[in-house]
C-alpha cells in the first residue's frame, strides 16, 4: 500500500483522532506469524506528530470500514474509555443468506470462546458475556438480504456469529457461514461510527464507502444502493 493508498482512505482527522477506512483481507496488526498488517503502514499517518497513531478498536481481517485510531497515548486513553463504556455508536453493513422474518429485531445472545483450540471462534453459550446486536433489514434479495448491524456490546465475531445464530449467516464468511476460501469475501463492513469525542459538542459521525466486492454483489440485485 502506498502513502497515496493510505491517504485516500483517511476518511477523518483532527488533532486527538483519525478514521481510516480499512481493506478487506488484511489484519489490523501483526499476528504471531508475522505478515502483511494495516498497522505497518501507520507511519504515513503521522501528520507531524513524533509517534505513529495507534489502534483504538479492533476489525476482523476480513472485515472492512471505519477504523479508528488515536494520534497520542491521552487520545487513546480517552478512546479507549469511550469504547469501554459502550458511547461510542457503530454502524455495520452485511449481506446475509436468507431472510429474517422481521424487519428489524434484537439478538441477545451470550457469547464464549468455542474451546481453547480455536483461537478467537466463538459459540453461543448461556455461560458466556452478555452480547446484543440490533439489526434491520435494509433490503431483500433473491436469497439474501441487506442488513444494517448495530453491536451494542463488543465481543469478538459477535456480529458474525448472532447472524449464523439466527439462520442467515453473513456471505462468505468461513467460520460460522458457508463460505470458504475459494468463495466470496466476507460481505461484512463498518459503515459508520459515531464518537462524542469532545465535551458539550454533537459527536463525530464518519461513514466509509462500500467495498468494491459487496458494491458488485449488491448492484447485481438491488435498483438503487442506498445512501444512508
Amino acid at each position: 500500500m502506498t502513502p497515496e493508498d493510505l491517504h485516500a482512505r483517511l476518511l477523518y482527522r483532527d488533532g486527538l483522532m483519525l478514521v481510516v477506512d480499512k481493506p478487506a483481507g488484511i489484519p489490523v496488526h501483526k499476528g504471531p506469524k508475522g505478515g502483511e498488517n494495516f498497522e505497518a503502514y501507520f507511519s504515513e499517518l503521522r501528520f507531524g506528530l513524533p509517534r505513529n497513531p495507534a489502534l483504538a478498536h479492533r476489525l476482523d481481517k476480513d472485515t472492512s470500514g471505519c477504523l479508528v485510531l488515536g494520534r497520542h497515548h491521552k487520545a487513546l486513553e480517552k478512546l479507549g474509555l469511550l469504547f469501554k463504556q459502550g458511547k461510542i455508536r457503530k454502524t455495520y453493513w452485511a449481506v446475509v443468506e436468507g431472510h429474517p422474518q422481521e424487519a428489524e429485531g434484537l439478538i441477545d445472545l451470550p457469547l464464549a470462546r468455542l474451546d481453547q483450540d480455536r483461537g478467537w471462534w466463538m459459540k453461543v453459550d448461556p455461560a458466556g458475556l452478555p452480547s446484543q446486536t440490533r439489526w434491520t433489514v435494509l433490503e431483500r434479495m433473491e436469497g439474501y438480504s441487506f442488513l444494517a448491524l448495530e453491536p451494542l456490546t463488543g465481543r469478538t465475531h459477535q456480529l458474525r456469529v448472532h447472524c449464523a445464530s439466527q439462520g442467515w449467516p453473513i456471505l462468505g464468511d468461513p467460520i460460522y457461514g458457508t463460505g470458504t476460501k475459494s468463495a466470496a469475501m466476507l460481505h461484512l463492513h463498518a459503515r459508520a461510527v459515531a464518537i462524542p469525542l469532545y465535551k458539550n459538542k454533537d459527536p463525530i459521525e464518519v461513514t466509509a464507502p462500500l467495498p468494491e466486492h459487496m458494491r458488485k454483489t449488491l448492484e447485481r440485485d438491488v435498483a438503487q444502493l442506498p445512501t444512508y
